[in-house]
């Protein structure tokens, strides 16, 4: 598996272009805007575009979502169906935070936890992880101890409870419950600033270390 951090929109939300090194197939995780410049990455590494993954449904993650499936002729695939309200929304939400306007949507599919996505050989395990939104999901990849954890989980922070349908109980609970049984060996990609392990977070996260559970 290759992968690259494309950063989108005001909010430098790390979407990612990743694929398959055996089939060439990629997906693309989270477009939240800038859809040339994710169109410049797809064609300057030579890959072809196989799905749209969606972690949750806020606009910074899905904002060129619809565009971007368009324009390849792919699914949308994700969040899990407790986030639909939000992807209802997305005119408005344009509309008060200055993006660029953009449609509702319904995802081709959604997805709910103990899922599998293909993205050629690469196997993405689904992970429901509510809180920062109702249907928040995670997706990893055994083979390269990898996560893609949207606004889960950030070094050194934890995604925001005061968005509508947020939950901090739950938020705390997913990522203790659901995140941590990985391994602390596993490397996560955020939904914005820069990457980090789980064993580091349990370490020094000052939300979610373990010291604060024991």
């Amino acid at each position: 598996m290759k992968y690259v951090i494309i950063p989108v929109t005001p909010y430098q939300q790390n979407c990612t272009l990743m694929w398959c090194e055996n089939t060439n197939k990629a997906a693309v995780v989270d477009p939240g805007g800038n859809l040339e410049r994710i169109i410049e990455a797809v064609e300057r590494h030579g890959v072809t575009v196989d799905k749209v993954l969606l972690t949750h449904g806020h606009l910074d993650h899905v904002g060129a979502a619809k565009q971007l499936a368009h324009h390849y002729g792919v699914e949308i695939i994700g969040p899990h169906e407790g986030d639909q309200f939000l992807l209802d929304d997305l005119p408005h939400q344009c509309q008060s935070f200055g993006f660029p306007p953009c449609e509702a949507f319904v995802p081709d599919h959604y997805l709910q936890d103990g899922d599998e996505v293909a993205v050629g050989d690469i196997r993405l395990q689904v992970l429901h992880c509510p809180g920062h939104t109702p249907g928040h999901i995670v997706f990893f990849n055994q083979d390269a101890n990898m996560a893609w954890v949207g606004d889960v989980l950030f070094r050194g922070s934890i995604g925001r409870t005061d968005f509508p349908g947020s939950n901090h109980g739950q938020l705390l609970n997913a990522i203790t419950t659901k995140l941590w049984p990985l391994g602390t060996d596993v490397a996560f990609i955020p939904g914005h600033g820069p990457g980090s392990t789980f064993g580091e977070e349990r370490k020094h996260n000052p939300f979610v270390a373990d010291q604060l559970f024991e």
